[in-house]
């Protein structure tokens, strides 16, 4: 199976490693820039279940691409799908099966719409990883699956060969009938976590101890109402252990959209908030905690776009 990776970042550049690493034919889609920083440094995996470096690793770019693969994985921010498409596009052929790990649903709408539906598959991933100095992936917690299926919850060949695939992969994968569900509780689980933390600017642990926990309690409630309105409700296991995590005292965690906005980067805010409030039809809701949490990121990310048209 030829694998395309979209993408040789922190997630991508982390399934994709492992698939080298296990003898996968596997190629890295990515711009000169990490094609260069990859021809210096290899691909390199910093991880509690071991390290990877790859001197390097197979790379392609955009204007090299002149046949189909067979999977397409595809990992990217979901403020850069769109000039993901256009790159990855000619690696798209009439068996081509594509499998987006991004968050949230709105993916699913803009790939459909140009490479058909039957194209594309759900999934997800969990993981918490980042890039460090020299474009280094550093795994930073336990948690490392993909999970994958075709949406209408059908077998297929394609899930069938793509199972195949990530066995003995080092990481953890499986293929689900009921992918869209999983998607939904994900993007319930990273709503909240990313707007709690987003909006009151500390750890779950720093939350709790300002009294905030009942803040994110009412947003993970906010979050699954929407869901369940579109016919997804979470499980009682899914809410459980959001709530658990959410109001843990104590706890170091924070979600990477936080993370963003303290290092001036640029957020998922509207793939992860701002749909999911539209869709819940709370643009107008003054008492949305969900909305807060929008209205806090998108003035953030007014203000960075203004200072980067200022060069500050």
């Amino acid at each position: 199976m030829r694998i395309l990776v979209i993408g040789a970042g922190a997630v991508g550049g982390y399934f994709g490693g492992r698939l080298l690493q296990a003898g996968r034919d596997v190629t890295f889609l990515v711009r000169a820039r990490r094609a260069a920083q990859l021809a210096e440094h290899g691909l390199v995996i910093r991880s509690r279940y071991g390290d990877f470096h790859r001197d390097n690793p197979p790379t392609v770019q955009a204007n090299a691409l002149n046949s189909p693969y067979d999977l397409v994985l595809l990992s990217c921010k979901a403020y850069d799908l769109d000039g993901a498409i256009e790159s990855f596009a000619p690696a798209v052929g009439p068996h081509t099966a594509i499998l987006p790990l991004l968050n949230g649903m709105r993916h699913l709408d803009v790939l459909d719409a140009r490479f058909g539906a039957d194209a594309v598959l759900g999934g997800l991933c969990m993981i918490a990883s980042t890039l460090g100095e020299n474009g280094e992936i550093l795994h930073l917690n336990d948690n490392h699956s993909v999970l994958f299926g075709e949406r209408n919850g059908a077998s297929s060949t394609p899930i069938a060969t793509i199972a195949a695939e990530m066995v003995g992969a080092g990481f953890e994968s499986a293929a689900s009938d009921a992918i869209v569900q999983r998607m939904w509780e994900k993007w319930v689980f990273i709503a909240t976590g990313a707007g709690i933390t987003s909006l009151l600017r500390g750890s779950v642990g720093d939350i709790e101890a300002a009294g905030g926990a009942p803040l994110a309690a009412a947003l993970l409630a906010e979050c699954a109402a929407i869901a369940t309105k579109a016919g997804f409700p979470p499980s009682a296991a899914s809410l459980e252990r959001s709530v658990r995590m959410f109001t843990e005292p104590g706890s170091p965690l924070t979600a990477s959209m936080y993370r963003d906005i303290e290092r001036g980067g640029r957020t998922e805010g509207e793939h992860v908030l701002g749909d999911l409030l539209r869709r819940g039809a709370l643009e107008n809701k003054t008492d949305s905690v969900l909305r807060m949490a929008y209205t806090h990121v998108a003035t953030y990310e007014v203000r960075r776009a203004k200072l980067a048209s200022t060069g500050s």
